[in-house]
This record gives structure tokens, sequence and C-alpha cells, in this order.
């Protein structure tokens, strides 16, 4: 393995100080962590531990735990001045946000009573120029404030329970008490997103959506606005992901099958594709895995060429706990990246803060939802949890 950076690489590399790399930048369980597998309830606590084949492993990922140039951190104050810099380099590889609005709307076109709660049609701010797009926003009967998710999908309605069954998020959710938001694809198409004047990668300008949504509905008088998470499926799992990840002011997170590291081995994995992270102004890469006749393009092309990997952003919720939902395009040899996140929090004093689940097909099951469930409902329901 070859020490990544995005620095002009040295001609010489001591082969002794590459090997130290993850033993010396990972973290000791400190004393007086912050959680334990106890806090966590029994039906959810066995998927906060990789398996033990996987325990202690961090693969071929260099750790986020090691500075630019070289140094590894060593305490928390340290940890924040790294996080600064891999959000430097990662806005920085995707092109900057647009200045985050400051009052997004939430306006209320149309209401109806529904299975207990209220569903209302509405329309949400999320970008410069009057961008808008269109949600549901569902809310349970009785008095909050309530905890709240975000739902982002390729339609808003699949997420409002109003189309494809198990990936209903916010529907399930609302029946749980918590209010819900889904939105889908800016612009209505998911291959062609609407990204307004902003001048980032696509995938990023989702992130910045989900974030004005997220100020959006921190506003409203039914939604607690320090209890607001993000979950999504599949192309919602990227966006949700790419969101919490980027706007630290999710409370926690789950990502059902996204990919979770870049994979040219799995076509699902494909951030290669223009409408993520391949984009170049002007020009029409072709769909489908880097080839030689199809190379890579855009803020994928550096990121891979520089070293970088998605681990670095998982690194960015720590301490905030996430669930990775994962199916066929993560599978338990995923625990390699995040173990950096588990070493992450354990030197800021967490643990018990990242989670995986997972099943045989791509496709969410009844079983693995429900988890996705429980997950919410212990780190959003109960305010001690957070």
């Amino acid at each position: 393995m070859l020490l990544k950076t995005d620095l002009p690489k040295k001609t010489v590399l001591l082969f002794s100080t590459v090997l130290m790399v993850h033993s010396v930048c990972t973290a000791d369980d400190p004393m007086g962590s912050t959680s334990s597998k106890n806090d966590i309830p029994d039906e959810i606590a066995p998927y906060f531990s990789p398996p033990p084949e996987f325990a202690g492993d961090y693969g071929d990922y260099d750790s986020p735990l090691q500075f630019r140039d070289g140094s590894c951190v060593k305490t928390p104050e340290e940890w924040q001045a790294r996080r600064k810099e891999i959000l430097e380099y990662w806005h920085g590889v995707m092109g900057p946000w647009p200045p985050l609005l400051e009052k997004p709307r939430i306006d209320r076109l149309e209401q109806k009573t529904r299975d207990g709660f209220t569903q209302y049609l509405v329309r949400i701010d999320i970008a410069p120029n009057d961008q808008t797009t269109d949600g549901y926003l569902l809310v349970p009967t009785g008095d909050g404030p309530f905890p709240a998710v975000i739902v982002p999908y390729y339609d808003a309605e699949t997420g409002a329970g109003l189309g494809k069954e198990l990936r209903d998020f916010g529907y399930q959710l609302t029946k749980r008490g918590f209010v819900s938001l889904s939105i889908g694809s800016p612009g209505g198409s998911a291959r062609e997103p609407d990204t307004g004047d902003a001048q980032c990668q696509p995938l990023s300008f989702h992130a910045y959506m989900a974030a004005n949504c997220h100020r959006a509905l921190a506003r409203l008088p039914e939604v607690d606005a320090d209890r607001i998470g993000i979950v999504g499926h599949s192309y919602g799992g990227k966006w949700a992901m790419f969101a919490s990840c980027l706007y630290d002011e999710f409370a926690c997170a789950a990502w059902s099958d996204p990919g979770i590291v870049f994979d040219e081995t799995r076509p699902n994995v494909n951030y290669w594709d223009r409408w993520y992270l391949g984009k170049v102004p002007g020009t029409e890469r072709e769909p489908g895995m880097p080839t030689e006749k199809n190379p890579r393009t855009g803020a994928y092309k550096r990121i891979i060429e520089q070293g970088h990997d998605l681990h670095e952003l998982h690194a960015l919720m720590c301490p905030r706990p996430f669930l990775v939902s994962g199916g066929a395009e993560d599978r338990p040899p995923r625990w390699k990246a995040l173990n950096h996140s588990i070493a992450v929090n354990r030197l800021l004093g967490f643990t018990h803060r990242v989670a995986m689940s997972n099943r045989d097909g791509h496709a969410p099951t009844p079983e693995s939802n429900e988890i996705i469930y429980r997950f919410f409902e212990h780190f959003l329901k109960n305010p001690r949890n957070r």
C-alpha cells in the first residue's frame, strides 16, 4: 500500500513508515467512552460490532486520522483541524456549494388526513434564485415537537408511502411518531438533475439540496431541530450519505445499500457516472463502468487518481451515529472501511456509533427496514442517546 495524499508524491517512501500508517493513526479505547453496548437495544446491538474476521481490519484505506503532511491526529482538538482538511478537500474537488439558504420555506399546498397522521403536499426552497421542489410532509397526531427524518429518492411519493413498497421510510417512521419530509430528484430526473447555477458535482448538489431541506424542516414548530435524521435507499442512499456527511446538522443517518466506498468491480456503485461525480460541463460521458474507451471523468477521476475514498466522508459523521443497511453492494467486508470511523469515534470518546446490517439482495426487506426504524427510534426519540 502506498501512502496516498493530494500533495505531490515523494520519489522515495520508507517502507517501514508506510506499514505504520494504520497502526499509528488509530486510537486506543479511551477511559470514559460515551455509550456502551448495554445502551443499545438488544434488537439492534449486534449490528454495532464487526464480525470477528473484520474486527480491527482497516483494509487498504488510508487512515482519516492522518493529516496531509503524514502526521497523526492524536487529540479531539486535532481531529477538528483534520476534519476541516477533509471537508476542504472534498468541496474543493467536487466544487463549492452556493451559500446555504438563510430561511428556506416549506409552503403547504394541500392537506389530507391519512392513516392517523396529516399529509401535506409541500413546496420547499432548495437553492438560490427561487429554485424549489415539491415533496410530502407527514406529521403525526399529537403534541410536538417531534423528531424528524428526510427521505430522498427518485420521487417524493415513494418515501411517503405512495409508491414502491419497502422504500416508504417516511410513511413508516411517521406511523412511529416522526415527522417526515420525502423529496425527489431535483428537476424530476435523476440522470439529468437540475443543479441550477451551482458549480459543484450533481451528487454534491443533492447534498446541498438536502441541507436546505433540513434548514426548512428545522424551522417548523412541529419539529425538534436537534433531532433530524436522513435515510435513503440506493440512489437515495448515496444522496443521504453525502448529505449527512457534508452537513453536520443531521443528527444521525441510515444509508441503504448505496455502495459506501468506490468499487469498480460493481456496476451499481456508479459514482463515476456524470449524474453523480463524473460530470464535465460540455461533455457527455457514456454511462457505464470506466474502461479504456470510456475512461473516468470529472471529480471522480481526480479523487481516484489522488488516492481518496468515501471512508473519509464517513469519518465526518463522527461522533454522530450512522447505520449502513447493506445489501448486494455493501457486504460485510465493507467493515474494513467502517473501522476507520470506529477509530475516529474512539479518539473522540464514543463507542457504538457505527452499525451495519446485511441482506443478500439490493432491495430492502421488512427485516432490514425494521433495523433502520429501530435505529432512528433509539437515537432520535430519546435525546439522551444522541
